[in-house]
């Protein structure tokens, strides 16, 4: 059995993958940067070791982190998500160590990592996919006759892509060059590689991820299926399990395609098969990710399977201990993610210090955080502070109850999503459940908001108004 953990990551998901060990006794190892030295995970783990050079350099060097691991004598490490959790030459220097990858096998990490090639084996399994380029794109020209063939919109995205980075919408030729060389850009910065490949693009689909588990027997399930189509520019925002628009039958026949493309690919551990929902009710794979996912917590929630102590108990080599007929989804799910972003500032980042801090609580609420008061909001990273997952037993009781949490938050300090996300929760559309991709871009109205005045603030400002009267 696994003993001790390296955690190769920060933040939200580095207290979740601590939290998950402290429940099954395993000891914790966190790695820091100077500017996260405060942070709650590095007090949480056993043991917390700085690395460097600077804010991001540590957290991709695998060979600095391997060798860490290697000197503490720790059994596994935990990528996360982000950073090197989909790397397969970080996977592969753990095993030559030794070392326990808590993920997929470096080769499956390569095959599934690799947007053209995930797609070429979905084909070969009979999986529907999307209209698009046999392999990369290396020139205009090439990309021209695609988009002529197929026809306009079509989408430029990075071969290994992730997290929208790399992605762009073109509907035209005039558009297509800067939107390529852009994407380049982009890629080549987040990943490292600047490959690009082009694929229809679907209007106003839902995109709808299926949860797997797998363990290295061979058995593989899916815990349901999430819908993420309330995202911005392709960055999800509020994730929701189960889908308000899948059938029984849909569910049952995406779930199988998921199962048989992990199976394809020989994988294990978790991750996640998304696809595109049309219009018609026709599903198309999009991508697989092969790590553990943000939203995961919603998931978790409707199943009451811990996705991430599921992860340590399949790297140790244990077969899984239920069945997919005993998967049973219960109620509804949202997570809302707490960025530190402005959105009636085009969501732009913000930084400083937490002058206030009151989570939400009570049935059926859960946050998975990093912050607190007087913590600082470092420039360095991902806006994500917390999400707010929220479990009800009908969809209306679950928007209500987030509705409620949403409004009992108070953070100060730095400009977030908390009042967007509440004005969400009270739009009727959202409420009666009609929504895709296209959500946020037809409902300017919610960028028409107030900033909330907490009753702490207005305590504050008439205490400060009655000194100040008597002091005249």
């Amino acid at each position: 059995m696994i003993r001790k953990i390296l955690v190769a990551n920060r933040g939200e998901i580095a207290m979740r993958v601590i939290r998950a060990c402290r429940e099954l006794g395993i000891a914790t190892a966190a790695i820091y940067a100077e500017s996260d030295a405060t942070a709650i995970y590095v007090k949480k783990a056993n043991e917390a070791y700085l690395v460097g050079p600077g804010p991001v350099q540590g957290y991709l060097d695998a060979r600095q982190i391997v060798g860490l691991a290697k000197r503490i004598r720790a059994d596994a490490i935990h990528p996360g998500y982000g950073f090197l959790a989909e790397n397969g030459e970080f996977a592969s220097l753990c095993a030559e160590a030794g070392i326990t990858f808590i993920g997929p096998s470096p080769t499956a990490l390569a095959l599934l990592g690799d947007k053209v090639k995930a797609r070429e084996l979905a084909g070969k399994v009979g999986v529907p996919i999307v209209p698009g380029t046999s392999g990369s794109v290396s020139s205009l020209d090439e990309a021209m006759a695609f988009c002529h063939q197929t026809g306009y919109p079509v989408m430029v995205k990075a071969s290994a892509g992730g997290g929208g980075r790399g992605l762009r919408v073109v509907r035209s030729d005039h558009e297509l060059k800067e939107a390529m060389d852009a994407g380049a850009r982009e890629a080549l910065a987040a990943f490292g590689n600047g490959e690009l490949f082009l694929e229809k693009y679907i209007e106003r689909p839902h995109h709808i991820e299926f949860q797997l588990l797998a363990d290295k027997k061979g058995y593989i399930i899916h815990l349901g299926e999430r819908d993420c189509s309330i995202q911005r520019r392709h960055q999800k925002l509020i994730e929701i399990a189960p889908s308000l628009v899948l059938t029984p039958r849909l569910r049952a026949e995406m779930g199988e395609a998921a199962i048989a493309l992990a199976r394809a690919a020989n994988f294990h551990n978790t991750g996640t098969i998304e696809f595109l929902l049309d219009q018609d009710g026709k599903y198309y794979f999009m991508e697989m990710n092969p790590r553990i996912q943000v939203e995961h917590t919603v998931t978790e929630q409707i199943t009451a399977v811990d996705i991430v102590q599921s992860q340590i108990w399949i790297a140790s080599g244990m077969p899984l201990v239920f069945g997919q007929h005993e998967v049973s989804l219960q109620g509804y799910a949202i997570q809302c993610r707490i960025n530190a972003e402005d959105p009636q500032n085009g969501f732009r980042p913000s930084k400083g210090k937490i002058t206030a801090y009151f989570s939400p609580g009570g049935i059926g609420v859960r946050i998975d955080g990093q912050v607190y008061k007087d913590f600082s909001v470092p420039p360095y990273y991902d806006a994500l502070l917390a999400k707010l997952t929220v479990h009800g037993r009908t969809w209306d009781e679950t928007v209500r109850r987030t509705h409620r949490s949403l409004e009992e938050f108070l953070l100060r300090g730095v400009k977030t999503t908390i009042p967007f996300m509440t004005k969400i929760m009270e739009e009727p559309d959202f409420r009666a459940g009609r929504f895709d991709t296209s959500y946020l871009d037809s409902h300017p109205m919610l960028y028409d908001y107030e900033e909330m005045v907490e009753p702490v603030d207005l305590v504050v400002a008439l205490s400060a108004a009655i000194a100040a009267y008597e002091g005249l």
